[in-house]
């Protein structure tokens, strides 16, 4: 394979092309001149030039195709002549085969490093696309590559037929750890690393009679992540994960908790395990607590970001800038009250006021905040610490959650006090709440006197933009759905159809849908008089409150989800 002729240097290319002036073309050339960076990588860096615009350069400077890729997705037949790890080491990509030619992505014609070789493994000649370093890395991420090798490793995990009278329980010894420790690292390094880039949450490592079955939770849904490992397999693999949790391999029989930390990517991120005994052996959930992830967007993280409808937006918004008092959000495991909750603390949090939090865990890190993890095992409770919280003067306090009468005792003092107090408690909407608190023994008046609103909250799947499509509402789904099929029949209503963008699910991400309560007079005189609940929900409503399924129904509406996926979270009215 023969380059192309260069035709004339980078730098004077990029002033033809009006890409750069002569000045900071200069500029990067004096800088660099002792550095081993050459022009155009010097002027990314510097933040003059960007990475397409380099790409692009490039490609007028060899006369090669420039290609963005986009939504590009590898062909799986690939990677069974390539290895994908030679495409990462020489940042490349097979793009297209066409008779005895192959055409290839790379980001820098300079460095062909492999290519050569290429052409003599595969007899082909090769021909040269180019594309940014950045989109070649994010194509090979949401590709088949770490699925290929995960499917590699899988070979050598897949069931054995045993015989009827031979044990499938593995005895623990040192001798099984170290003979299983290189496949069980692999399996483990590459179940994480695949979580990781398909955006999951939690790894459940469930077992059955004959089988392991590991899933990933991607959107708060279950996804199968491989096919079926043998059962042999799965005491070596829990045995691994609780070393790395530092948990006691030798207890098969209790559940235990314990967390790791991995370093992936040039990033940290945490892992908390949760073990239950189960009657074929341990299930595992592993939660993925990317931070440094999180943190950067939490940065950036504002109340109009996660979905709110505009009403609800703006009322919570005051209840956030009142000066003490109670905001309480509600809802499920992983409802996104915590997300909720830090958005509210960025929009108020400034240098004038104190804000402390108390978590179990501490899964955001905000700059200007004091943050305290719970430590049950070492006396650090919600009611200890926040206690101290109290004697650290703050202004503004945030309790991770209200699980018990003086956890709740407390958090409604410090709203009394001049405090503004921001806690989250299960229920399954806004009205829950009251009947919650006034069942743990709260009087109604000190938990009303101190409540600035409710908040309820689900997480719903938005419709993946890439293969979005329109579609034709069912009559069956209409009437199950409880909506008229004669006046929602000509509506548009949308789907995704699936795409490698979205791993085939059609979904992409999530949005929050809410029901915010208000508390004006009129609630306020009903809770005092122990009013029923449906009695308070309906006047709520005349008032001008938007259900959980009304929030919902109108995310349909707009084509942000879809109606099956309201009907999954939210009760049929």
């Amino acid at each position: 394979m023969k380059l192309p002729l260069k035709k004339q240097r980078l730098g004077e290319l990029l002033l033809e092309q009006r890409f750069l002036s002569q000045e900071d073309i200069h500029q990067a050339l004096t800088e660099n001149r002792e550095g081993s960076d050459r022009l155009g990588m010097t002027l990314v860096k510097k933040g003059l030039l960007s990475e397409e615009g380099l790409a692009q350069a490039l490609a007028l400077q060899y006369s090669l195709t420039y290609y963005p890729l986009t939504h590009f997705r590898i062909d799986p037949d690939f990677f069974k002549m390539i290895p994908v790890e030679l495409m990462y080491r020489h940042s490349f990509i097979p793009y297209q085969e066409q008779d005895r030619f192959l055409t290839v992505m790379i980001a820098d014609p300079a460095h062909l490093g492999a290519m050569d070789e290429l052409e003599l493994v595969f007899k082909k000649e090769l021909r040269l696309g180019i594309s940014t370093q950045k989109a070649i890395l994010d194509v090979l991420k949401r590709s088949e590559g770490s699925s290929h090798v995960l499917k590699k490793i899988e070979a050598d995990f897949r069931p054995r037929f045993t015989r009827e009278d031979e044990s499938m329980e593995e005895s623990l010894s040192v001798e099984s750890l170290s003979r299983d420790a290189s496949p069980v690292i692999k399996l483990v390094d590459t179940m994480i690393l695949n979580a990781l880039q398909k955006r999951a949450s939690d790894i459940h490592i469930e077992a059955t009679e004959k089988e392991m079955m590991v899933k990933y939770r991607i959107d708060g849904v279950l996804y199968p992540a491989m096919g079926p490992l043998g059962i042999q397999y799965h005491a070596p693999l829990v045995s691994r994960i609780k070393v790395m949790s530092e948990l006691d391999i030798s207890e098969k029989r209790l559940p235990q908790d314990g967390r790791f930390k991995m370093r992936i990517e040039e990033r940290k991120v945490d892992f908390r395990i949760s073990i239950l005994p189960s009657i074929f052996g341990e299930d595992m959930v592993i939660r993925i607590l990317d931070k440094e992830s999180i943190t950067t967007n939490v940065s950036e993280l504002r109340l109009d970001k996660l979905g709110f409808n505009p009403n609800d937006l703006k009322r919570f918004r005051m209840s956030i800038i009142e000066p003490h008092g109670m905001v309480l959000v509600t809802g499920p495991t992983g409802s996104g009250k915590t997300t909720t909750l830090y958005a509210a603390i960025s929009e108020i949090n400034t240098a004038e006021e104190k804000i402390v939090t108390i978590e179990d865990p501490v899964e955001y890190e905000l700059h200007n905040v004091v943050q305290i993890p719970v430590n049950e095992k070492k006396g650090l409770t919600f009611v200890n610490g926040l206690r101290s919280i109290l004697r650290h003067d703050p202004d503004k306090i945030m309790v991770g959650e209200i699980r018990d009468l003086e956890t709740a005792h407390i958090a409604i003092e410090s709203a009394l006090t001049g405090h503004l107090v921001f806690t989250t408690v299960h229920a399954n909407h806004a009205f829950d709440v009251i009947g919650r608190f006034i069942n743990m023994g709260i009087e109604p008046y000190h938990f009303i006197s101190s409540l600035n609103c409710i908040l309820a909250q689900r997480l719903v799947r938005m419709i993946c933009l890439s293969c979005k499509q329109k579609v034709t509402i069912s009559r069956e789904l209409c009437e199950n759905s409880m909506l008229s099929y004669e006046q929602y029949e000509m509506a548009s209503f949308y789907q995704g159809k699936g795409c490698p963008e979205c791993n085939g699910t059609g979904y992409k991400g999530r949005t929050a849908i809410t029901e915010l309560l208000d508390l004006s007079d009129e609630i306020r005189e009903m809770i005092l008089e122990r009013r029923p609940s449906s009695e308070i929900r309906k006047a709520a409503i005349g008032e001008g409150l938007t259900t959980l399924r009304q929030s919902g129904l109108q995310k349909v509406f707009n084509g942000e989800t879809t109606l099956r996926e309201i009907n999954r979270v939210t009760f049929i009215e």
